[in-house]
């Protein structure tokens, strides 16, 4: 098939890969604009961008496809299909349209559940035992339009950073098994009412909140691993945690009860395993605290 591939993060670059190793002619990649960062403030192409350009494709990166002039060049690469894996930008409804067989989305969920930009944290969070990719037909609304194929895959003690590696591959694979299978596959009407939603996560919401249970906190820990990391302050500095486990103890709150750092939660407690220092890669608990030893019986900040 003829495709336009849009994405931008490291998510995505697997299906790209799996369309062109299958064989599809990939007619241009859009991808967001590069973002500046480091010290210069060079320009970084997104992952996708830079594995398109090693594959030598075309790759467009418009600010917005609201525009004429955008829809139309759009248009004019005349697709079956476009192949949407978090692109991060709205696609309108004349470029809904403009591909024979318009748009297929890679989404990180077993939607209806979680909707929207951050599905994968959201499942860890919730304590859902399981997830998925959902392949569907897009249209206008968030995260709305009728299914062609799922995959499921179990979450188990993972992280949003290994549960995202996994995703992306089962993601590819399963598009091309959608391509693959277009004329018998049946569109699935996805029900509405057992919708739920996965809003962006914030930094704020990251600290940690020792009034909670330890296993919600513990869920929020690999949720919020690698990024944007939950997090508590030490001697004035942020400390995030990675990996955490639930201790069965008890006490005020808030209180540390050890010198492994282990913290009263509002019902057990909840021990670090893996920590990380602003500016600093990630480390076990073990090495932290050679250098950073704990008073027990101190607040947690």
């Amino acid at each position: 098939m003829r495709i336009i591939f849009m994405g931008t993060p490291d998510f995505a670059v697997p299906t790209l890969n799996a369309l062109v190793e299958a064989g599809h002619d990939i007619a241009a990649v859009y991808s967001q604009p590069p973002s500046r960062s480091g010290r210069g403030k060079k320009e970084r192409p997104s992952p996708v961008q830079a594995r398109a350009e090693a594959l030598d494709i075309e790759v467009r990166h418009p600010r917005s496809l609201k525009g004429g002039d955008e829809q139309a060049a759009f248009a004019a690469l005349k697709a079956d299909v476009a192949v949407v894996a978090a692109y991060g930008l709205l696609l309108p409804q004349p470029i809904l349209n403009a591909p024979k067989h318009g748009c297929l989305n890679v989404h990180g969920s077993l939607l209806p559940r979680w909707r929207g930009a951050a599905p994968i944290h959201r499942a860890i969070q919730a304590g859902d035992a399981q997830t998925g990719i959902t392949i569907m037909q897009m249209e206008a609304g968030l995260d709305t339009g009728p299914m062609l194929m799922k995959a499921a895959t179990p979450i188990a003690d993972k992280t949003t950073g290994e549960l995202h590696d996994e995703l992306a591959e089962l993601g590819a694979g399963l598009m091309i098994e959608t391509l693959a299978a277009w004329p018998t596959l049946e569109p699935q009407v996805q029900d509405d009412t057992l919708a739920t939603y996965a809003p962006k996560i914030g930094k704020e919401e990251a600290r940690l909140d020792f009034a909670k249970p330890a296993d919600v906190l513990e869920r929020e820990v690999r949720a919020f691993s690698p990024f944007p990391g939950s997090w508590m302050m030490v001697d004035g500095e942020r400390l995030k945690w990675h990996r955490a486990e639930v201790v069965d103890s008890t006490g005020d709150a808030g209180r540390i009860l050890d010198k492994q750092l282990t913290i009263a939660c509002g019902d057990m407690a909840l021990r670090p395993v893996t920590v990380q220092k602003a500016g600093k890669p990630a480390m076990a608990i073990e090495d932290y605290l050679r250098g950073n030893p704990i008073v027990a019986g101190s607040r947690a900040g």
